[in-house]
């Protein structure tokens, strides 16, 4: 059974020319429906004008904006909300951002969706958007829903490039896009985002950049620095990248291997050679590529390398070095419930269901909704 829209949630009515809300009742249009939001009690087909508020007008406008932005009065329906309640984006924004923060993620796309339909001019709304679908994408893979998370970063992307497509320039958009870019390992649309980002803010002052400008400069400037002196916006570096994460492992390893060659001290690309044998269950060799991650410079700060490598060693049922590689992990990365969850696997195989349960409990006061430390935990307590 498909779950309900939210457009179910809304009547359309044609309130009576003299119809007021209040004394200082925003204009309604007699000859347009309005949208309505229902109350939960309710009944199926009934409605009481007697009870309407203009709370209920204002958010069944919200609900069509969010959900049916083609609708041939959204303009209309635009103008009251503005009449209605001047301040009514900057209200949206501030509460999409602190249910973004709190992670309350569905009530944020809904808030998103509702000042896209509202302002659909405003590339702000759009770059805010493609940050929340960014950041919403990350929760999930930290979580091990890598399926959930892709999904949410090819969201993200669409967002992204209507951003950078805006007329004037918004620096940000290129600016956060970068890192985007560089979390898809794609590092030469990397570069030319930080690259862009830099010559849009060249002319301007510190003052008018402020701290935080500077530091973006600064940053960008790095990341470029780094990518460049590595190499890594090579072809064979994204074809690899690009080959692996579709499932073409065989072609993926080629490419990388083609990139080792010549450079053989970049630890990004041992771990993805080791990433595209451990996908093709090659333990023993993915184990070596990690462990050559590890000691090239930089290698040893990225947490998923330890990650990885603890997959390798609990394959072959190394757990002491396993927990110690997952150990580093969450040093790296604290809050990691993919991590942790790793380590209530590797607690189970070695037959201690007590300390699964910490670590899978664990996860889940980092994240009420991981799915995977949830079935654990269901799986142990029937057991019990």
């Amino acid at each position: 059974m498909n779950p309900a829209s939210p457009l179910d949630t809304i009547y359309y009515i044609k309130l009576p020319e003299n119809f007021k809300l209040s004394r200082n009742a925003m204009h309604i249009d007699p000859t347009i429906p309005v949208p309505v939001q229902k109350k939960d009690r309710d009944a199926p087909g009934t409605f009481d004008p007697g009870e309407l508020t203009q709370e209920q007008i204002l958010a069944g406008i919200l609900t069509v904006l969010a959900y049916d932005p083609q609708n041939e009065h959204t303009g209309y329906y635009r103008s009251v909300l503005k009449e209605a309640r001047p301040e009514i984006k900057k209200e949206l924004s501030e509460a999409a951002i602190l249910k973004a923060k709190n992670e309350d993620y569905d009530i944020a796309e809904e808030i998103f969706a509702a000042l896209r339909g509202f302002d659909p001019e405003d590339m702000v709304t759009v770059l805010n958007t493609a940050l929340f679908l960014d950041e919403r994408a990350n929760s999930y893979r930290r979580s091990g829903l890598n399926e959930d998370a892709d999904a949410y970063d090819h969201d993200a992307l669409e967002y992204y490039r209507q951003a950078m497509d805006a007329d004037p320039a918004i620096p940000d958009a290129f600016f956060n896009a970068g890192f985007f870019y560089m979390k898809q390992h794609n590092f030469h649309d990397a570069k030319d985002s930080f690259e862009t980002y830099l010559a849009l803010t060249c002319d301007m002052k510190d003052e008018e950049l402020g701290e935080n400008g500077i530091y973006k400069k600064e940053r960008s400037q790095e990341i470029l620095d780094n990518i460049k002196s590595q190499n890594m916006d090579d072809e064979h570096f994204k074809a690899a990248y690009d080959y692996i994460s579709s499932g073409q492992e065989t072609k993926g390893l080629d490419e990388i291997k083609i990139f080792i060659k010549s450079n053989p001290h970049v630890w990004n690309a041992w771990f993805m050679l080791g990433w595209g044998l451990r996908r093709l269950e090659r333990y023993a060799d993915a184990k070596q590529a990690f462990l050559e991650a590890l000691n090239c410079p930089g290698g040893d700060h990225n947490s998923d390398t330890y990650n990885e490598l603890a997959i390798c060693c609990m394959e072959e049922k190394n757990f002491k070095e396993a927990k110690k590689c997952l150990e580093n992990a969450l040093s790296l990365e604290p809050e990691s419930t993919k991590i942790m969850s790793n380590l209530g696997y590797l607690a189970l195989k070695q037959g201690n269901t007590e300390e699964a349960q910490k670590y899978f409990t664990s996860a889940l006061a980092y994240d009420p909704d991981d799915k995977i430390a949830k079935a654990e935990l269901e799986k142990l307590e029937k057991q019990s």
